[in-house]
């Protein structure tokens, strides 16, 4: 539904743009709005699940989702419509961070987080083609408006959901540690610039004094943002968690895909309806191939292959795969068929992307400390967040740049042209794309060095043995290639997970036959 949000309006913009009288140089707040306040407040939402229980964040977060669609869609005015959607995204940078801490503390055996991660990934990367084929339907058969209300139904029934089957993670007050004000206010400062910078480079262009002036007190913020957080005991973000090579190198890898891949969806989009002249619904629908193929290359081959192979051996190459895609559209006309151009493409793009998702989602969160998977969360979904908006700014910029060029030389008021130069400067922009996602390529290489565990393909039943069964009698930790398997299964920078260390202390206290005592005055290992 997050993922979705962002593209299921890309579709319906033209007919809202009508019924509410909304002008060329403002409808891009409809999209910016909903990118700026879920970009630039990613990090905070993160922190305020780890602090006051997922669970509850989680559920508040899906509320007042809810509540901002049905807003949206009764809305009467331009400013109303931009106000919901900026509170959607407000209340989606809670849902993110918190649905993916979620996940990565429900599911710790390697085997069961795999899969996990694998329909986690299929999900999120084919979120956004779904929301086309879904802007597609209701716009040619309801309206604009039910592009938002669809969401308040969903939302709710999944907030009851939530309330009823995810187990209860509330932190006591006394228990919780102080927010950390200072760096909510750099980091989320920081964030908002940058994409309130980018998204204005759309109609301003790069070199404006707005555009430029938001960039670099943007990055200015965050450099402070870093400073400040190395010094602070509880931090927004700990350092740590970015330090890590494959955390970082995941992160990255991620927000330079998703430069390329938000500004495809928009130029295809532009291009079925516009040049191809496709309806509403038959170019959402053209986007279902890609779609398929994320969720096939995610679940069928990313998540079978986590557990045996390096990171950077899925990472990489579909970043590959996802580059031959973008060269594929590079020999795009204004008559090209879309079977034989943006089918092959949407393919190519889609089992590559599904090679990505899911092991950068994996290691995002993985050997993260719980009370720290909400920040490490939102560290990655800031990275697709700023990623998708940079892209969109800055390859709308120069496909509007290339098309203007082109058309300078020639007859500008004939229809046929002005198709043209539309198209060329898709092509143009779309060479950038992929110059861009071969970069994202080289930095997983160089980046991630992530090797799954001995055992980690077999799911060792050992490592799944909950702390709480310790002293009585009934754990059977064994020695040997048992033993060997849990004692290897450890976080992605190489040192004991959690987990690891509580399973050491309990092999410590093995006596003959596998039996686990608590001798008096010992203290139990920590639950993982």
């Amino acid at each position: 539904m997050i993922v979705l949000d962002i593209t299921i309006v890309n579709i319906a913009l033209p007919s809202a743009q009508r019924d509410l009288g909304i002008s060329d140089a403002d409808r891009q707040w409809v999209i910016t709005a909903y990118t700026l306040a879920f970009g630039g407040l990613l990090l905070l939402g993160g922190r305020l699940g780890d602090l006051f229980g997922r669970k509850r964040v989680f559920t508040i977060g899906l509320l007042g989702f809810a509540l901002a669609s049905a807003l949206g869609g009764a809305a009467a005015d331009p400013s109303m419509l931009f106000g919901a959607r900026a509170l959607q995204g407000a209340f989606g940078a809670l849902l993110a961070p918190s649905a993916l801490g979620l996940l990565s503390t429900t599911f710790s055996d390697p085997k069961e987080r795999s899969t996990a991660f694998g329909i986690f990934g299929a999900i999120a990367g084919g979120g956004a083609a779904i929301g086309f084929i879904a802007g597609g339907l209701l716009t040619e058969y309801l309206n604009w408006r039910w592009c938002l209300f669809v969401n308040t139904p969903i939302a709710i029934a999944t907030a009851f959901a939530a309330f009823s089957v995810l187990q209860r993670d509330h932190v006591a007050k006394g228990h919780r540690v102080k927010l950390d004000l200072p760096g909510a206010l750099l980091g989320c400062g920081g964030l908002l610039a940058i994409v309130f910078g980018t998204s204005e480079a759309v109609t301003r262009g790069w070199g404006d004094a707005l555009v430029l002036g938001s960039l670099f007190l943007g990055v200015a913020l965050l450099a402070v943002f870093v400073l400040v957080e190395k010094r602070t005991p509880h931090a927004l973000l700990p350092t740590h968690i970015i330090a890590d090579r494959n955390r970082g190198g995941g992160a990255l890898s991620v927000g330079l895909a998703m430069v390329g891949m938000f500004g495809l969806f928009l130029f295809l989009t532009y291009y079925l309806q516009a040049i191809k002249h496709f309806s509403p619904i038959v170019s959402g629908l053209s986007f279902l191939p890609m779609t398929a193929a994320i969720v096939i290359s995610s679940t069928g081959i990313a998540a079978r292959l986590m557990t045996r192979v390096p990171s950077r051996n899925l990472i990489a190459p579909g970043l590959l795969l996802a580059g031959g895609g973008m060269a594929w559209l590079t020999q795009m006309h204004v008559d090209s068929p879309w079977a034989g151009m943006v089918l092959p493409a949407e393919l190519l793009l889609g089992f590559g992307m599904g090679l990505v998702f899911m092991p950068s989602m994996s290691l995002a969160t993985l050997g993260v400390a719980p009370n720290e998977a909400g920040a490490a969360s939102a560290t990655i979904n800031s990275a697709q967040q700023v990623g998708g908006s940079f892209g969109t700014a800055l390859l709308n910029t120069i496909a509007a740049s290339a098309t203007a060029t082109f058309l300078a030389t020639r007859i500008a008021s004939d229809p046929a042209v002005q198709a043209q130069g539309a198209v060329h400067g898709y092509v143009v922009a779309t060479w950038v794309a992929m110059g861009i996602l071969l970069l994202a390529a080289l930095v997983a290489f160089l980046m991630i060095d992530h090797r799954p565990a001995p055992g980690e393909a077999t799911a060792v039943e050992g490592a799944a043995v909950e702390a709480g069964a310790v002293g009585t009698g009934a754990v059977e930790a064994g020695t040997g290639a048992g033993a060997t398997a849990v004692s290897a299964v450890r976080a992605v920078d190489g040192r004991p997970s959690p987990r690891e260390a509580a399973m050491a202390d309990v092999r410590a206290n093995v006596r003959a036959g596998g039996e686990v005592r608590s001798e008096a005055g010992v203290e139990r290992p920590p639950a993982d």
